[in-house]
């Protein structure tokens, strides 16, 4: 039934139908069941988004859209995810479909992975491979070749002998090189291409992951004679490589990287994120490093919660990335000057998103990976820990000592340091810097701090000015109204559904004389009825559908179950293999604000619709009734425009107009509103 109401319906559900079919040939209904049955919503969601205890829910920033203050609820209670900026919404499944960009397939099985639960499914043939969508061929492609790399660097003598020993020479354990998936392409031209194709990898995909170059017909691999470093996302799929050459042939670059696709994107991307994120949620902070080594060598010092931007400049994107898992970030300089100053720009990104910098210089002649190698684990701690300046009073210091007592390069250091200070999104922050800055430059509060202002007003102007101009309207000119949509009947049909949701399976009491009883006293009894079966035979039997198709099929189940003796409940619609019905389920059932306990505490009680749930409900189907019958009227009335008001017919009509305005008239009595003509 729910199939045949929802063939209508957009384009936009096609897709996760036939992921649907897809993964019903692959992985048993059972062992579905068992894997949205076992993944907990705040377990899931928590190892992308930090997030603090709220009442009965958790809270935190929305990873699916940039705001500061906090509106992504989490309900472990339901199973359920919600977030009332952006309108996002889902169980656990379908946040990894939403966060990572995975079907559903491949959501199911990251579940089954974080679960240890066996998926028993055939590896997918050469032709499957070909049959799927890019974005999988490509993550499969990529594994297949992080796979190949690793072997040809721990398997083949060249692999060893050149890369497994550059790799021990930068004193990398086997545990590391490991853990972070490092191989070796060999020096042979389409080494790597010949084995793909050979295992039923289309050309297509090899050129589009650019681990394979096309050159006059014939194909070549992009990383020869390298050692790899595998790009993973924050789910540990391999998106991209790296490859450093070893050779000191000044002719080829030092390092090759991938192209972007369609699985991988620079901007969005941090290496080392997918090993990182729990240790950055855990110290409530991100060491930011610029290479891969740096990377794999403070990890192995214990540093766990280290990324790298991969030698590109910092992007929005990137911070974005970090601020899902922590507001601290301490970036870690290897001391040149000229490459501190040349990140400004992107540390500035970093104050405007409303982040904590702080930076750590190491010695002369050391970078994070050097250091890291010539000193024990808790000595490279230390000397982060110890060593971490605020960023705005080490740039002010750093930039003070360049101006040699001229006032003019003085003049320019403070302009400089207003304008990131002046980023800073927390009005409260904002003055503690410049009482900071005043201290380390020996000027007054006062003058910083108008500066301040000065810069903010003009950033203010400036934004207002880039608005899109919006002309007045001519005095003559007559305002439009905006009428009221007769025939919308959503929001009557909206609250139905929600009750139906909410209170499906509640009861209601009601009183009714015992039949059969004494014929000269009347006797009465409690008689219990489902809220479900309550609302579906009021509505069947006048005869009323629903016009939105999601509506009538979350009808239709509750009424298949009123007639079958077994009713849906609250968990079947929130994890309804139709998403439709599963978005619309997750929308009503969960609330954006909750009642706080301590009204109760100071004996102050609130009343709720729960308190006479039978007249919420009675109102609510009256509410829908008295609107059907609005367009009831309507709609007569307009026949019967076009008709002769002498005709039989339109006598007919008069008559029918009268009985349905007599019938809205006593609905409009009951609900309490004014009595329509």
């Amino acid at each position: 039934m729910i199939n045949d109401i929802f063939l209508g319906l957009s384009y936009a559900f096609c897709n996760f139908e036939i992921s649907i079919l897809l993964l019903k040939s692959l992985i048993p209904k059972d062992t579905i069941q068992n894997i949205v049955d076992t993944a907990r919503i705040d377990e899931v969601v928590g190892e992308f988004v930090q997030l603090k205890k709220r009442g009965a829910n958790l809270l935190g920033l929305c990873p699916f859209h940039n705001e500061k203050t906090p509106s992504f609820t989490v309900s472990p209670a339901k199973g359920i995810y919600k977030c009332f900026g952006c309108g996002k919404a889902g169980n656990a499944v379908n946040f990894i479909m939403d966060h990572e960009k995975y079907s559903y397939p491949e959501a199911l099985r990251f579940l089954a992975d974080k679960y240890n639960i066996e998926i028993e499914e055939q590896e997918p043939t050469p032709e499957e491979i070909a049959q799927d969508t890019e974005r999988e061929s490509l993550f499969a492609l990529n594994a297949f070749a992080q796979k190949y790399f690793t072997r040809i660097l721990h398997e083949t003598e060249e692999g060893k002998a050149i890369g497994l020993s550059y790799f021990v020479e930068r004193g990398f354990r086997e545990d590391i090189i490991r853990k972070f998936q490092l191989g070796f392409s060999t020096s042979a031209w389409d080494a790597f291409t010949k084995e793909a194709l050979e295992h039923g990898y289309s050309e297509k995909y090899l050129i589009a992951s650019g681990l394979t170059i096309k050159k006059e017909e014939k194909l070549y691999d992009r990383f020869r004679e390298r050692v790899m470093f595998p790009i993973h996302n924050l789910t540990g799929k391999v998106i991209g490589f790296g490859g450093r050459i070893l050779s000191s042939d000044k002719i080829k670059p030092k390092y090759v990287n991938s192209p972007e696709s369609e699985v991988y994107n620079k901007s969005r991307s941090l290496y080392g994120i997918w090993l990182a994120r729990n240790a950055m949620v855990a110290k409530d902070n991100c060491c930011l490093v610029e290479g891969y080594t740096d990377v794999i060598s403070l990890y192995q010092s214990g540093i766990e919660n280290v990324v790298s931007s991969s030698g590109t400049s910092l992007t929005t994107e990137q911070i974005k990335l970090i601020s899902k898992f922590t507001r601290n970030i301490t970036i870690l300089y290897d001391g040149d000057p000229a490459g501190i100053k040349a990140s400004f720009r992107g540390i500035d990104m970093i104050l405007e998103q409303g982040m904590n910098v702080k930076i750590v210089l190491f010695p002369d002649g050391d970078d994070p990976d050097s250091f890291a190698r010539k000193h024990r684990s808790a000595e490279v701690e230390a000397f982060i820990s110890e060593n971490a300046n605020d960023f705005i009073a080490f740039k002010t210091r750093l930039l003070l000592n360049e101006t040699d007592g001229d006032p003019i390069k003085k003049a320019a250091l403070i302009h400089e340091i207003i304008q990131s200070i002046s980023l800073i999104p927390d009005p409260i922050i904002r003055p503690l810097y410049i009482r900071e800055c005043a201290e380390i430059m020996g000027m007054e509060e006062q003058t910083l701090m108008h500066e301040l202002n000065k810069q903010r007003r003009r950033k203010v102007q400036k934004a207002g000015e880039q608005r899109e101009y919006i002309p007045e309207p001519e005095v003559d000119a007559q305002p439009q109204q905006t009428l009221p949509d007769i025939s919308d009947t959503s929001e009557q049909e909206k609250d139905i559904i929600r009750l139906l949701l909410l209170y499906g399976t509640d009861n209601l009491s009601f009183t009714v004389p015992v039949e059969g009883g004494n014929p000269f006293k009347e006797e009465f009894e409690e008689v219990l009825v489902p809220v479900a079966q309550y609302i579906c035979n009021d509505l069947r039997t006048n005869q009323i559908k629903f016009d939105s198709p999601v509506y009538q099929a979350i009808f239709d189940e509750f009424a298949n179950g009123v007639d079958s003796g077994s009713l849906p409940g609250e968990r079947f619609f929130l994890m309804h293999a139709e998403k439709a019905i599963a978005d619309i389920a997750i929308d009503l059932i969960t609330p954006r604000y909750e009642l706080s306990p301590g009204w109760e505490e100071i004996r102050i009680y609130v009343p709720t619709e729960t308190d006479d749930l039978e007249a919420t409900i009675s109102r609510s189907l009256l509410s829908l009734v008295h609107r059907k019958l609005s367009v009831l009227i309507y709609h007569n009335q307009q026949v019967m425009k076009t008709m002769d008001n002498s005709s039989e017919a339109w006598s007919d009509l008069l008559s029918r107009d009268i009985h349905l305005k007599q019938a809205r008239n006593e609905i409009s009595r009951r609900l309490g509103r004014t009595l329509n003509g």
